[in-house]
């Protein structure tokens, strides 16, 4: 496969009540998932699945995604928020004598 791993990819395996089975899912490919009566059969199944997609597109000359994993992040991304966000933000931050940036960085890393 061309140095690409299909176990690389970010897999997560849910209930679904409406189904009565378990999901499960690949991050990279959300089209695909794949129903199964326990958790352990819902994950091989995705996992199969994604492979056998990624040996496809490999051979009709598609590129599959990156996995999530292999990725390189920089830690930096730009968000566009109001002024007035901004400034209630740029407040908070200078009460607490902590940066605009950790402000916010708290704020995304909570549950």
């Amino acid at each position: 496969m061309s140095g690409l791993d299909p176990k690389h990819y970010t897999y997560r395996v849910i209930w679904s009540a409406e189904d009565g089975e378990f999901v499960g899912l690949c991050a990279e490919f959300p089209s695909l998932s794949h129903l199964d009566d326990t958790q352990t059969s819902a994950l091989e199944g995705i996992t199969r699945l994604v492979a056998d997609v990624v040996v496809e597109m490999q051979t009709t000359g598609e590129t599959p995604p990156a996995p999530i994993a292999d990725r390189e992040y920089s830690g930096r991304f730009q968000v566009r928020i109001t002024p007035d966000l901004h400034r209630r933000l740029a407040i908070r931050a200078a009460e607490t004598n902590v940066s605009l940036n950790r402000i916010v960085s708290d704020q995304l890393a909570k549950p």
